[in-house]
């Protein structure tokens, strides 16, 4: 991507019919696009205050629209350049017509998060800011958009910076040695050398280590109820949900294709996917059906087997079970309710494969609800996914993270190994640069237009 030279325009709010919509230019033509688009060469408005003014098409003089029309002068805006903001009616052929006026106006359509990356580039944001804008707007739950807001804010470059103060010390200490001192270094400073790498280490792998709960709160969880047929695995899906979405009889067999619907558990975004009933089927749509089903099953982070815990267990069930055994799954005992519900006929399960809980549940009177909500999220988050305390959320990070912890353990083995110091360096440095990477103080370019390209255009 170029930066600096260039004059970029997109629209910054969704497409399609809305009240009002806002495009964005910046660049270094900026200001002279608007003045082209008031009709006005003398306009000379005052960085960061909105006016009203009639938006002119210059090939037939033209009125198009009246807007709020805004300039932030460089440095001080969002990318750090010259950067206007116009605030139309939100009618896509009004926008449509207004962009093109300004790609005609010596300027070009934005790369999909250009106008972050820019920001970067000119020192606005720090990159992992940058990437908590990205999350912010796909936030799906309370907790990832409070958890966005804290790393926009800077939280995660805070929370490395006395980690990276504490590995500059060591890295000077060895510098000074390697260039003044012909000795070894002596035993104690070696020793408290070694203490400091632990401390930092330690702060790593105390931040690394959330990144196990910050990927729920940013990704989520696929869930998916499987079992035989009329087990009431509809009902408790309904249930789950709290609202009717799939239809529920007695007739055994009535889902016939896999059901998916978004919801969000304990600040946790959760897809959560009704199944058909797993069983030997001459029926060709039914088994098409179950073969969809054992799909969802396959891709799914966690199962709920429901089992009609008011009958004793049936060979079906059994065999659910046996090709669920390999996964991450939940037995669901649903009738509670009734009389001849008796969990003791079920206890064995408890030891079967990869089970983490065998909840009791009621799809008629909602009896366990709460105990299997809470289920879904413990083997993943030791129940807790709230994101009270800063948590990673992106897999970069984490990656970067984990070689900086790498290459700490190699530079503190070397260290007591007592080998040269221009060996332990090479740890250090490489340490230094995977933290400033998280930051962005050290990314390349073709790594820094692989992350935006992620971005929305316009942001």
């Amino acid at each position: 991507m170029v930066f600096h030279t260039d004059t970029i325009v997109a629209l910054s709010t969704p497409p399609g019919r809305s009240g009002i919509g806002v495009i964005r230019i910046s660049g270094p033509s900026s200001l002279s696009i608007l003045r082209t688009l008031v009709a006005s060469e003398s306009f000379n408005p005052q960085p960061n205050l909105l006016n009203l003014r009639s938006l002119i098409d210059p090939s037939t003089g033209e009125t198009l629209d009246q807007a709020l029309v805004c300039y932030f002068k460089a440095p001080h805006s969002f990318t750090g350049e010259d950067l206007v903001e116009l605030h139309c009616h939100g009618s896509p052929v009004l926008i449509r017509a207004v962009i093109d006026i300004v790609l005609r106006a010596d300027a070009r359509l934005a790369e999909p998060g250009e106008f972050s990356l820019r920001a970067v580039a000119n020192g606005r944001l720090k990159l992992a800011e940058a990437e908590a804008i990205r999350d912010l707007i796909d936030a799906q739950t309370d907790a990832a958009l409070r958890q966005a807001t804290r790393q926009l804010k800077g939280e995660i470059s805070n929370e490395l910076q006395p980690a990276k103060d504490d590995l500059l010390k060591v890295i000077v200490r060895l510098e000074s040695s390697l260039e003044f001192v012909e000795d070894d270094l002596p035993a104690l400073e070696s020793q408290d050398i070694c203490d400091a790498l632990k401390r930092v280490r330690a702060a790593l792998s105390k931040l690394a280590g959330t990144f196990r709960q910050g990927r729920l709160l940013r990704d989520g969880l696929k869930v998916a109820l499987v079992g035989r047929p009329n087990v009431g695995k509809s009902s408790l899906f309904n249930r789950l949900l709290g609202h009717g979405r799939a239809i529920v009889t007695g007739i055994p067999g009535t889902t016939r294709d896999t059901i998916t619907e978004a919801m969000g558990l304990d600040g946790v975004p959760l897809v959560l996917i009704d199944t058909a009933g797993i069983r030997p089927s001459v029926d060709e749509i039914e088994s098409i059906g179950v073969e969809r089903t054992r799909r969802a099953a396959a891709d799914a982070d966690l199962l709920i087997v429901v089992i009609d815990g008011s009958e004793a267990l049936r060979q079906e069930d059994q065999n659910v079970l046996s090709e669920v055994a390999n996964a991450r799954h939940i037995v669901a005992l649903n009738k509670s309710d009734l009389p001849s519900f008796s969990i003791g006929h079920f206890k064995d399960l408890s030891v079967v494969g990869e089970l983490s809980a065998l909840i009791p549940v009621s799809a008629k009177t909602e009896a366990g609800l709460e105990s299997l909500r809470a289920a879904i999220l413990q083997p993943f988050a030791n129940g807790s996914a709230r994101g009270e305390s800063l948590l990673i959320t992106n897999a970069r990070h984490h990656d970067l993270l984990v070689r900086a912890i790498a290459a700490l353990d190699s530079s503190e083995r070397l260290l007591g190994q007592r080998v040269s110091e221009e060996l332990v360096l090479v740890g250090l440095h490489n340490t230094l640069r995977y933290l400033d990477e998280i930051t962005g103080e050290t990314t390349t370019e073709e790594i820094l237009g692989q992350i935006f390209s992620t971005f929305c255009i316009g942001k």
